[in-house]
């Protein structure tokens, strides 16, 4: 399998930069986009869900007002979960992959960012009622109108995009992983996107190290307290550098709408931590030594 699409090594997430987090103005909106974009963050991570199925109009709305050329950014975004809120009708969150479900989503989010077509169009998680020939159906229409260009996944394991591949090719999945999060290095995730060449992108990539005060956290900031001096770095860029270490090519979706955590995010793309270093991290994380 052949990626056409080239997405920016950091991704912006943007599911915090309207209800659901910073509920930024247009003018805001659109000066964080455009310090992004001036700052090599070219990719923009989206849900239909994320501010009540309102973020991306707002997103739409910001990106029509900036200058910046629509082929020189990469929109992603994603579809499948029927929420419950004030603009859905649902008793209950649940999945929708029906063809017609699926063609109507995209193109309502293609209407929404005010865009002709989706760089990148996911399956926002895996369903068990999925049927593979139904989905492909819907994906290869929006591929033959010019509606989308890659169709990938999130959060999905590698038999379930097995699953999917029985009908049509599966370009990314978008999962969690972070040094808190590690498990996918060991479940087949990430060898299944190295052996099919699958675009790998990683959300909540600092996992719970900021969150949480527990045993875990003082082994691992013991470590970050030696590497931070080390490679004259702060914490989360270490930790965005262990993600960055593996051979999967991960690509963090970072969703701050600080712009100094913004351009740090990116000056870690540059430190390449030893191999000591990345198996330290990964020891204080797991709090014991590797088997």
């Amino acid at each position: 399998m052949k990626n056409k699409i080239s997405y920016s090594k950091i991704i912006a997430g943007t599911m915090t930069w309207g209800s659901w987090g910073k509920n930024l103005t247009k003018k805001e909106m659109t000066d964080l986009f455009g310090y992004c974009f001036e700052n090599g963050i070219t990719t923009f991570d989206h849900a239909d869900i994320y501010g009540g199925y309102e973020n991306e109009e707002a997103f739409g709305n910001a990106f029509f007002q900036s200058s910046i050329p629509r082929e020189q950014v990469q929109l992603i975004t994603k579809c499948g979960i029927q929420y419950v809120c004030k603009a859905r009708d649902n008793n209950v969150k649940h999945y929708d992959y029906s063809k017609d479900y699926i063609v109507w989503s995209a193109e309502r989010s293609l209407s929404k960012l005010k865009t002709d077509y989706l760089d990148l169009f996911l399956l926002h998680r895996p369903s068990p009622l999925m049927q593979p020939d139904e989905i492909a159906e819907a994906i290869l229409y929006l591929q033959k109108e010019g509606k989308i260009r890659e169709f990938g996944v999130s959060n999905f394991s590698p038999s379930q995009i097995n699953l999917l591949e029985s009908a049509l090719p599966v370009t990314a999945n978008q999962v969690e992983f972070s040094l808190t999060s590690e498990k996918l290095m060991y479940d087949g995730t990430f060898d299944d996107c190295i052996i099919h060449n699958r675009t790998a992108m990683a959300w909540s990539p600092l996992g719970s190290y900021f969150r949480e005060d527990n045993k875990r956290r003082k082994r691992i900031k013991k470590e970050l307290k030696r590497l931070k001096k080390k490679y004259k770095a702060d914490s989360s860029q270490i930790l965005l550098a262990w993600i960055l270490k593996h051979p999967c090519h991960v690509h963090p979706v970072v969703g701050t709408t600080n712009k100094e955590r913004l351009m740090a995010s990116v000056r870690a793309t540059e430190i390449d931590l030893e191999l000591e270093d990345w198996f330290l991290l990964l020891v204080a994380s797991q709090g014991h030594k590797v088997p």
